[in-house]
């Protein structure tokens, strides 16, 4: 049977060192870590632009319309 896993784990912004809990979908299948735009900017998350998308395809197997877009320094550079 499959199922969601669901946890509220705390995240710290690197810049300012705040906490925040946030809920989070735990999947052991990801190649990355991701966090929603609409998440990062309400919890004040600071973006910032890729150069290039990174194209990534849905759980069906399809191409995502948006890829990833942005990232959160310092994990990408």
């Amino acid at each position: 049977m499959l199922r969601e896993v669901w946890l509220n784990i705390g995240v710290e912004k690197v810049d300012t060192h705040e906490g925040v809990i946030v809920k989070v979908l735990l999947d052991s299948g990801v190649t990355g870590m991701f966090i929603d735009k609409r998440m990062a900017a309400k919890h004040g998350f600071k973006l910032q632009k890729l150069e290039r998308p990174i194209m990534v395809r849905n759980v069906n197997g399809t191409n995502n319309s948006g890829g990833v877009t942005n990232f959160i320094w310092p994990y990408l550079h």
